[in-house]
């Protein structure tokens, strides 16, 4: 568990995209701020630009204005090889498709993103096995995916995205592949880690029943927060 208090601000952020004609804005100015321990879902309609605001945030694409501050570091202005580090670091990853390796068994999945600083050691392999156990897959851990149930499956990126300790978890629809009691079951398992882990969380979602779940949420429409 992250005992600091660590901060998010999103200020003003606008993404375009060049295109032939105009630039294409995506993001139109989107502000908001998290602070450790707190959670946000992000809801609106296929295109309204959820999916870049969390690839800006997550350090994946750099805006095109505006500023995104985490734990009082602006990513962008980092090299390539630093802000890859940064993200490895702060940043937990948990999408939709949960991009588990096939080749690979359920701990060494979970242990993925540990790798780029050498071969894990005995306290990160114990965190690994910890996670797995706190959501329920103890008796898979020499499991691949494909031996996996799609709620399984979420619940490995789940754990993956933990073993770092990171100050913020980014979640982009992670139960829209799911049955609803499976989407329900991660929904209540993410915000028990999260809040074990005094973590932030943004979830991106078309699911209105797993925003409900969050304590705070927004509305993005063509880039901007309407609600």
């Amino acid at each position: 568990m992250r005992a600091s208090v660590a901060e998010l601000v999103v200020d003003n952020v606008v993404k375009e995209y060049p295109t032939p004609a105009e630039p294409l804005r995506v993001l139109g100015g989107v502000s908001f701020e998290l602070q450790s321990g707190e959670n946000l879902a992000i809801l609106g309609p296929s295109g309204s630009g959820k999916s870049t605001l969390l690839h800006v945030i997550g350090g994946l694409e750099p805006p095109t204005s505006g500023t995104v501050m985490l734990d009082k570091q602006d990513p962008f202005t980092l090299g390539e090889r630093e802000l890859a580090h940064f993200r490895n670091r702060n940043i937990g990853f948990i999408f939709q498709e949960h991009h588990l390796l096939p080749q690979l068994n359920v701990l060494e999945n979970v242990l993925l993103p540990t790798i780029a600083e050498g071969k894990p050691d005995a306290a990160v392999r114990d965190r690994a096995r910890d996670l797995l156990e706190r959501v329920g897959l103890s008796g898979r851990l020499t499991h691949r995916p494909a031996e996996l149930s799609g709620g399984e499956r979420e619940r490995v990126a789940v754990a993956r995205s933990l073993i770092r300790n990171p100050v913020l978890l980014l979640a982009d629809e992670p139960t829209g592949n799911l049955d609803r009691k499976n989407a329900v079951s991660v929904g209540e398992l993410l915000l028990e880690l999260q809040k074990q882990e005094n973590t932030m969380l943004i979830v991106v979602t078309h699911s209105l029943e797993l925003a409900d779940m969050l304590a705070r949420r927004v509305e993005l429409e063509d880039g901007v927060i309407v609600v």
